[in-house]
């Protein structure tokens, strides 16, 4: 059934209200507007010398935090003005939020960017202790995902693969698989999201038919391919100039909050141009059903069942990927004037994060769907890292319990560093509990 959260609703507060006399109407709805407001404060969480960054992955329920919120996953850095060499490792920390912000570091990775971090995912099954991460192999440059527990302080196992090497592109949000890709082969075509000098056995193939999107089993280790690159090919065929010589790759690989259906671009490069293809596609993870859609823009989100927030005529579309049509938009444009960027929906689907990025900052919307209240942050700084493979993406990601986002920005002393918005309430002055 269709929930009316695709649309501000403002009628609801005047029903109760309508046959009492003026002065109560007024009063009434006085207090209706008071009680809808809430305003939003800003912290900063991490501080320099050294650099704190989490990865623009906040959508299908990801989120920095485990499951008791005491921890907020992150990479630390000594630099930021240059991506990483094949070799050179990143810390993994926690910030302990119930000991000041204390940074712990715990493991160290050589699988990371500035854009993606190293594809930080809470276990769903062990949200409290275990996550995953993406590392590499030091000697053959392939890499691989790992499962880590923080309270045994071990990596609990590595998902190694060969032809080709895949690692972590999204962790189902109900937990038992994740799905893998291959970074090596983003390295080479699209270098913002890949992982520098990492190995791609199948850089000689534009569209190989053992490469793609895997499903990894985590309690068996075994993997699947659920949509290969040569099926995306096929799917595309007389469609695209030059077709047979673009080489194919994905980004933004999402499940839905079932775990049942996957959103992804599959995107292609010709020459010294890295989206010549740029569509959008759907699989379930068994496999079944791949299909291409018409183009739905910025960095998707998956709302509840088999519906994906995206961008569409400058408006915040909902888009129904089984029936492939648009049926809602989330706000207004004056509301959200930049669709096209970075969103995030929080885990009761009732509130809604969009980023807009400008050449020099990044500010939010903060959205209520049960009533379309909403509110702007202050502004965060980008520095000079606004373009590129360096560039610093708004990437908002929701708490657990839908009361704050982490977001990154540049401080005062140049330094790159997680920010906490917490949101307060209007009536009673107080952070949601």
């Amino acid at each position: 059934m269709e929930r009316p959260w695709g649309r501000i609703v403002r009628e609801n507060p005047m029903r109760s209200v309508l046959q009492i006399p003026i002065l109560g109407l007024w009063l009434a709805l006085a207090a209706s507007a008071c009680a809808n407001k809430f305003s939003l404060t800003v912290t900063q969480l991490t501080h320099g010398p050294q650099h704190h960054f989490f990865g623009y992955i906040g959508q299908s329920l990801t989120t920095p935090w485990n499951a008791s919120g005491r921890y907020i996953l992150s990479l630390r850095t000594t630099f930021h003005d240059r991506m990483p060499l094949a070799g050179e490792t990143a810390d993994v920390v926690l910030v302990d939020t119930r000991d000041d912000n204390r940074v712990i570091p715990i493991e160290t990775t050589r699988a990371w960017n500035f854009q993606q971090g190293t594809m930080f995912y809470w276990n769903p099954e062990r949200p409290e202790t275990q996550f995953f991460f993406n590392d590499r192999d030091v000697e053959t440059n392939l890499v691989f995902t790992v499962l880590y527990d923080i309270q045994q302080k071990r990596r609990l196992r590595e998902f190694r693969f060969e032809e080709p090497a895949v690692a972590n592109g999204g962790v189902s949000p109900t937990g038992g698989f994740f799905l893998a890709i291959n970074y090596g082969r983003m390295a080479r075509l699209r270098p913002v999201t890949g992982y520098p000098g990492a190995a791609d056995p199948t850089a000689n193939v534009p569209a190989p038919d053992n490469d793609g999107i895997y499903r990894v089993d985590v309690a068996s280790g075994r993997r699947k391919l659920i949509a290969s690159f040569r099926e995306m090919r096929e799917l595309l065929e007389g469609r695209h100039p030059k077709l047979d010589e673009i080489e194919f790759y994905i980004n933004h690989s999402l499940c839905n909050r079932t775990g049942e259906l996957v959103y992804f671009f599959t995107r292609g490069r010709y020459g010294f141009h890295p989206m010549a293809v740029n569509v959008p596609f759907s699989v379930r993870t068994d496999g079944r059903e791949l299909a291409e859609h018409p183009y739905i823009g910025g960095h998707p989100e998956w709302d509840e069942g088999r519906v994906v927030i995206g961008a569409k005529d400058g408006r915040q579309v909902r888009y129904d990927v089984l029936n492939r049509s648009i049926i809602g938009q989330i706000a207004t444009p004056e509301i959200i004037p930049s669709p096209g960027e970075d969103i995030a929906l929080s885990r009761d689907a009732n509130w809604f994060a969009c980023g807009a990025s400008t050449a020099g900052e990044n500010q939010y919307v903060i959205f209520r769907r049960t009533d379309g209240a909403h509110a702007r942050s202050p502004t965060f700084s980008r520095g000079p890292y606004t373009r590129g493979k360096l560039r610093i993406d708004a990437a908002p990601r929701w708490n657990r319990n839908q009361t704050a986002l982490l977001v990154p920005g540049i401080t005062a002393d140049g330094t790159r560093q997680l920010h906490l918005i917490e949101i307060v309430d209007q009536a009673t002055r107080r952070s949601r509990p």
